[in-house]
């Protein structure tokens, strides 16, 4: 039983570690990936240029909790705290299903399509905003430094989505 958690505990902290070297060296947002495109390049303007200057008001909410079959505490927990934070903070957008929560097992076949579509490694949390025009879906990494701190990570999570719901 010892054995279990001890392997599991390395097992977290390597995936936190790997989390923290990919997010520092290079952005995951697809606003990142839009914004590098309409920096080198000078085309038309389209309805996408200016995108990331605009205040996004979401209209739809996706939080992808993507995680292993076997999972440290501190992965279980960011997802614990972010449906916790959906549920309390969000009740009628949640029930309304305008913030939808996924818990998605990253090692399943039948969860290839969304891994791919969030471009997914490891356990990770996600937030697609989503409007009529566009999805702008961001890894969140800030979550993983709140983890041990559940009123911190709510305050954070539940400022986030006001934002991207157009309430902040």
């Amino acid at each position: 039983m010892n054995k279990k958690i001890i392997i599991g505990s390395i097992i977290g902290i390597g995936v936190l570690v790997v989390l923290a070297i990919a997010s520092s060296g290079s952005p995951r947002s697809s606003e990142a990936v839009a914004d590098n495109q309409n920096s080198q390049s000078n085309q038309s303007v389209s309805s996408d240029q200016g995108y990331s200057s605009r205040i996004l008001t979401a209209e739809k909410i996706e939080v992808v909790h993507f995680h292993a079959t076997q999972q440290c505490w501190s992965c279980i927990t960011v997802g614990e705290y972010a449906l916790k934070t959906i549920k309390e903070k969000f009740p009628e957008e949640y029930k309304n299903g305008v913030i939808v929560y996924k818990d998605v097992n990253g090692e399943l076949a039948e969860n290839r399509d969304i891994v791919m579509k969030y471009q997914a490694g490891g356990s990770s949390l996600y937030t697609n905003a989503i409007t009529a025009e566009s999805e702008k879906i961001e890894e969140d990494v800030t979550v993983w430094r709140l983890v041990t701190n559940e009123q911190q990570f709510v305050d954070y999570f539940e400022a986030k989505l006001k934002k991207l719901l157009g309430k902040s």
